[in-house]
């Protein structure tokens, strides 16, 4: 990278490596996000960003407790919709819509709908179905590929019909639950390419990088060069199981990795880690198809991919393809939220798509997000560290009321880096803000938009 001296010369940096091929993907600004009501009504609805309605409904799950059945973000109305059971203890839910929520009246507990899991869990665990629960819906959504026919699709639709006909929704996918594990670019490992997710900080202090664990465990080295000598070798890999994440660090300790998306003619700078929201909108980078985005559908999915069954996973309608796996999931205001494990579909005609969560590979790897001490402790976008020491795992706030929005992006040059062997770009976009000034090539002045790359 021309901006920093980096041992490989080419980063393997979070997010893969190639300009996005056709992913029309465009970060939206978000208008007076985390502001209150000006009405003055203490139970109007808020006003919030994702990130903030995030942090929001961590705290009313606690106020709520057993009424507490899930929550979304409405995107249209930019509000935090909590679901509540009716019982005896209204005065909680009047705390819950002074706090800004939309509270919705629903008939299944969180509870109900975990046992329904189980039963799921039990009776149809069958190659080519996946199921999350569903806040909007409040139910568990199943879904099944074109796999599950006969006797499978038999088995799986009376099990879903035991959990009774307000407790979960069936429907067929086009196409065939994978994991996107390809033959090509980005990072490469005896003929397997993957993509990227995030840098981190191992913690023992040396530079390393998060991805699925499905790669972690195609093999043990790779390399930023389809048949390049090695850069970083996989410390540790899960899949399948309790999740789909590997943590693979770089093998010259003095590595820089800067705590960013490379998202083809800019960068986006990755702040914390955060917990998907349903109704969210989120972005994907992969190493095939570049940019995509669409929203969060469910979350603690299970998927039971040919090579076993994988839980704990995020489900969206973001598009993707086989080479994407590992790839970052992020939002607008530069949160980590997941990892590309696999799912139906393509780019062309969607489908289904399920990533690990940022936050529970953090945890379970003892990682850190960024580059931290090890890489030099340099600041990776608005001035603020990313790392350095600084823990961004599981049950790290969300948002907690501070305002992203507006940040610097990259706040360094991208011009002349190579990336994955091609010259990205020739233009500066360091200091430039979301929201405030030109943000990447054929971006208007003015505008926050990560404009579509090709």
């Amino acid at each position: 990278m021309s901006h920093k001296r980096i041992p490989k010369r080419k980063a393997a940096i979070a997010a893969g490596s190639v300009v996005a091929l056709g992913a029309a993907a465009i970060l939206l600004p978000q208008a007076n996000a985390g502001q209150d009501s000006s009405s003055g009504q203490a139970a109007a609805p808020k006003t919030l960003k994702a990130s903030d309605a995030s942090d929001l409904a961590s705290q009313l799950a606690d106020l709520l407790g057993e009424a507490f059945a899930g929550s979304y973000y409405d995107a249209d109305q930019q509000q935090l919709v909590v679901n509540v059971i009716s019982g005896d203890n209204n005065n909680v839910i009047v705390q819950a819509k002074k706090a800004g929520a939309e509270i919705r009246e629903v008939d299944n507990s969180l509870a109900e709908l975990a046992a329904g899991a189980q039963t799921l869990k039990a009776d149809a665990t069958i190659p080519g179905t996946a199921w999350a629960v569903d806040p909007r819906t409040n139910k568990i959504l199943v879904t099944a590929d074109t796999t599950v026919t006969g006797d499978k699709w038999d088995q799986l639709e009376s099990t879903v019909q035991t959990l009774g006909s307000g407790m979960a929704t069936i429907k067929k996918s086009a196409g065939t639950f994978k994991t996107y594990l390809s033959g090509g670019d980005a990072i490469f490992a005896g003929g397997a390419r993957c993509s990227a997710g995030f840098n981190v900080t191992a913690g023992d202090g040396t530079p390393a990088f998060l991805t699925a664990g499905h790669c972690g465990v195609a093999a043990a080295e790779w390399s930023d060069a389809d048949g390049g000598a090695p850069i970083a070798t996989v410390d540790q890999a899960t899949f399948p199981g309790d999740g789909d994440f590997a943590l693979v660090k770089y093998n010259d300790p003095a590595t820089v990795a800067p705590s960013e998306v490379n998202v083809g003619d800019q960068t986006v700078a990755i702040s914390q880690a955060a917990d998907a929201t349903v109704g969210a909108q989120v972005f994907r980078m992969g190493s095939t198809t570049g940019l995509a985005d669409g929203q969060v559908l469910g979350l603690d999915a299970t998927v039971n991919y040919p090579e076993g069954t994988v839980t704990g996973l995020i489900q969206t309608n973001v598009c993707a393809e086989p080479g994407d796996s590992g790839g970052s999931l992020f939002t607008q205001d530069g949160l980590a939220i997941g990892l590309t494990s696999g799912g139906s579909g393509d780019c062309t005609v969607g489908g289904e798509t399920f990533f690990q969560p940022v936050t529970t590979a953090l945890e379970a790897v003892g990682a850190t997000l960024g580059a931290g001490d090890a890489a030099g402790g340099e600041e990776a976008g608005a001035g603020d560290e990313a790392g350095a020491g600084e823990e961004a795992g599981a049950g790290e706030e969300a948002g907690a009321g501070e305002e992203v929005g507006g940040e610097e992006v990259g706040g360094e040059e991208v011009g002349g880096q190579e990336v994955g062997g091609e010259e990205v770009g020739g233009e500066e976009v360091g200091g430039q803000e979301v929201g405030g000034e030109e943000a990447g090539a054929g971006a208007e002045d003015g505008a926050s938009d990560l404009t579509e790359t090709h």
